[in-house]
């Protein structure tokens, strides 16, 4: 008995010796939110107030002290998210995540990122103003590594820290660029569909590109004075860190506002992890000042606003990726095919280190057109010799000067000028400001080929036929300044048309672009709260329009009373994706079927790729209303041919069955909301055993793919729809009430899992709730957590 007792007390003693570590832990390996801390390399005293969401407020008596303060700050917040994406774009991820992640590396080393940073960087002006920001922000970051707390992860993996350069900004730069980009999921696709299926098939598929289109118009008036399908696939699929995915934003002009001044709303689409994807900041300094949302490793927000302007930005959708198949020469593979007959490749050798395993060797071929993706993809199945023409890595590079200038504007004109200087990759970028003016730029570098040339399946890289004829001045991309109808919007959608033409591109389906316009355009007294309700819906104008195309399909005669009150609710419904709708469940359910039965028989392994590109919700509204399709015969079956009633029909009829076995018999039990989830995955969360303690939920939520809330998911065999990507922030910004801006990330601003700001917007973000973004310098004053960094002696 006594040697029990003893047992126990030695098991209790250890039990709280664990306890009270993980407590000490949990307390040192958090944010450093108040007290004083010395810093290298800055002049005078910086204060920072950290508002009730961890938001720092940066005081400072220049910019360049306000950066090195940035970047402290934001290392102590975010360094493992900026040790993911510097890794991820560099190709060095199986370093510390083993050999499952050799094939993203490999693709990724690949692309000629790095080598464009390194070619970039070595032009830059090292005089410049952005450049000097740019080096005390690294500063700043590479101070919190050799003095700051190692964040977990890194213990948790086994990997060293390593010092910042401006080569991660760059590649940080290039995988935003690339992540952007459509055309390496829709173009080989598309050419499969042309090569084994024929003209007829790949005519109707194209032919969806110009219908039901909302068009976003171009206007200029004057400044308003006052002062390769499923590798590709596959890679994205498993990646760390968020892609950029769509966006929404829309700037109302003032005499469309309530209180006559200009109302700003912006929500960015990209792929939900944890952390999110921006990080809040807000610098001030005698002659400069500004709240911004900044990607990690990148000082310069892309998002921001002051009491003078705001900008934002969407996704242009620009075609900038081109496929080129090369003819090699048969006497030395090394070679390539051109108009003027045969040149070298350039042979790049690479090496990809790996967790517990030897080094990864690999050699890499490059023309005029790019890499040649067979070396850089191993599944590739066309033997073909493939290269990726990039606008991003073939063009000079003044990425940072735009970020630089576009968050430094003094007014329109200073922002589009900065707006100008973008090559790649293709954004929209939104502006509004308190003098009333507003405007919207297509900035990219865009260009034309000879006008019979279709861009979006592979091109001939050998004849010169298909080469870029010119590239466009800038005055001639897609905008609209001060428009007489007040407004000005992107929702990644189809452009009005310029020098002649609809420019080419992957712009998205028109259904936020529609329901965007139609609250608009009739309204006049606009105010912020109108405008948070707006950037909070979820119904789609569309989905009610081809539920009604496919139930005029199908034969009723013999259904049970079950499936006509099924189809009666579907035909009823109004494109609502709340959580107690009962048509979302029944309508994807009836989608997933309708695409499987019509185009499976057809793509084969293909299909996949194929419902999981935005291509196909641009296909699904016209093949819904089409009655003749050479899609409707399904090729499987002999001596039969099928039509669109059959193949209709037979949909519905095994959506039935599957939700009635998924949800129950009970047709008004099949609630949205039993069906939809979302989770914030962290990269160490995908460990079982860490998963409650890294990742953010899962929760149920509302909203739908291509709603103005638009929660991006797979349609799937699962019947489940577990959102992968929406909106990375909500922001408004009403010029009439400036102090009092709203936003809203999904999770929280910290990455430190530790941190009381790891995860508490995510209730309100799920709620379609708002927190301010403080620029009021007395309310901001009142912070109970100041942390104030003071010039190390010597400096």
């Amino acid at each position: 008995m006594k040697f029990l007792k003893r047992s126990l007390r030695i098991l209790l003693f250890l039990v709280v010796l664990v306890f009270v570590s993980v407590w000490l832990y949990s307390k040192t390996y958090k944010p450093n939110y108040s007290g004083e801390l010395e810093l290298k390399n800055i002049s005078k005293e910086v204060t920072v107030y950290f508002d009730d969401i961890g938001v720092p407020h940066i005081n400072a008596e220049n910019q360049k002290d306000a950066y090195v303060a940035l970047g402290y700050l934001h290392a102590q917040d975010r360094l493992w998210q900026m040790e993911l994406i510097r890794r991820l774009a560099a190709g060095r991820l199986s370093e510390i995540f083993g050999k499952k992640l050799i094939r993203t590396d490999k693709f990724f080393s690949g692309l000629g990122i790095e080598e464009a940073s390194t070619k970039t960087i070595l032009n830059l002006d090292k005089n410049s103003e952005n450049y000097k920001m740019v080096v005390a922000y690294l500063n700043g970051i590479n101070q919190y590594i050799a003095e700051g707390k190692t964040p977990i992860e890194y213990t948790l993996v086994g990997v060293e820290k390593e010092n910042f350069t401006i080569k991660d900004m760059y590649n940080v730069f290039g995988y935003m660029a690339f992540s952007f980009a459509i055309a390496h999921k829709t173009d080989p696709l598309l050419t499969e569909v042309k090569e084994k299926l024929g003209e007829a098939y790949f005519n109707e598929l194209i032919g969806v590109e110009n219908k039901n289109l909302t068009l976003i118009k171009n206007e200029i008036n004057e400044e308003i004075k006052g002062d390769l399908a499923r590798e590709m696939h596959l890679l994205f699929e498993g990646l760390p860190i968020s892609p950029f995915i769509g966006s929404n934003s829309w700037v109302i002009g003032a005499d469309k506002t309530k209180n006559g001044k200009v109302i700003f709303a912006n929500d960015p689409h990209i792929s939900f992890a944890q952390p999110s994807v921006w990080y809040q900041a807000h610098i001030k300094t005698p002659n400069y000042e500004l709240y911004g949302f900044h990607l990690a490793l990148v000082p310069f927000p892309l998002l921001g606003h002051n009491k003078d302007y705001a900008y934002g930005l969407t996704m242009f959708e620009n075609d900038d990726v081109d496929f080129y198949i090369e003819e090699e020469n048969p006497e030395n593979a090394n070679q390539y095919k051109t108009e003027i007959g045969f040149v070298d490749y350039d042979l790049i050798k690479k090496r990809i280190k790996v967790k517990d395993e030897q080094d990864v060797v690999y050699t890499i071929k490059v023309g005029r057109h790019g890499p040649i993706m067979n070396d850089i993809i191993d599944h590739l199945d066309d033997k073909r010799p493939i290269a990726m023409q990039w606008i991003y890595t073939k063009l000079e590079n003044k990425i940072l000067d735009v970020a630089y200038e576009i968050s430094h504007a003094k007014n329109l004109s200073d922002f589009k000028n900065g707006a100008s200087k973008l090559h790649a990759p293709g954004l929209n970028m939104m502006y509004g400001d308190a003098k009333n003016n507003i405007a919207w730029f297509a900035s990219g570098k865009l260009y034309k080929c000879r006008d019979s040339l279709y861009t979006k399946t592979y091109l001939n890289g050998a004849s010169g036929e298909d080469e870029i004829l010119e590239y466009l001045d800038f005055k001639d991309n897609p905008q609209s300044i001060n428009p007489a109808v007040n407004y000005v919007y992107s929702a990644n959608n189809q452009p009005d048309s310029i020098v002649g033409m609809l420019y080419p591109g992957y712009y998205l389906n028109e259904d936020r672009a529609k329901r965007i316009v139609s609250f608009l355009e009739p309204k006049n007294d606009w105010t912020k709260n109108d405008v948070a309700k707006m950037i909070n819906d979820v119904t789609s104008p569309n989905a009610p329009i081809v539920a009604a195309d496919l139930i005029k399909s199908i034969n009723v005669s013999e259904f049970s009373v079950s499936q006509k009150k099924a189809i009666s609710i579907l035909g009823d419904w109004k494109g609502n994706f709340e959580k107690h709708e009962v048509g979302p469940v029944i309508y994807n359910r009836l989608v997933y079927e309708f695409q499987k039965n019509t185009f499976a028989d057809e793509l084969g392994k293909g299909y996949n790729q194929f419902v999981n590109t935005p291509f196909v919700e641009k296909v699904l509204p016209v093949q819904a209303k089409r009655n003749k399709s050479i899609w409707w015969d399904n090729v499987t079956t002999k001596d039969k041919i099928e039509t669109k009633q059959e193949i209709v029909t037979n949909s519905f009829k095994k959506a039935f069955s599957f939700l009635e076995n998924q949800l129950g018999e009970n047709v008004d039990n099949w609630t949205w909301d039993r069906v939809i989830s979302v989770e914030y995955k962290h990269a160490v969360g995908e460990v079982p055993a860490l998963r409650k303690y890294f990742n953010v939920g899962p929760f149920v939520t509302t909203g739908g793919d291509q709603v103005i809330n638009n929660q991006i998911y797979n349609i799937d065999s699962t019947g489940y729809y577990k959102v992968k990507a929406g909106p990375s922030t909500r922001r408004i910004v009403d010029f009439s009430d400036v102090d009092n801006s709203l936003a809203i990330i999904p999770t929280g601003q910290s990455g430190r899992v530790f941190s009381k700001h790891y995860k508490d917007q995510a209730k309100k973000y799920l709620n379609g709730e708002f927190v301010k973004m403080k620029i009021n310098q007395t309310e901001i004053e009142k912070s109970e957590n100041i942390l104030i960094f003071k010039p190390t002696e010597g400096n």
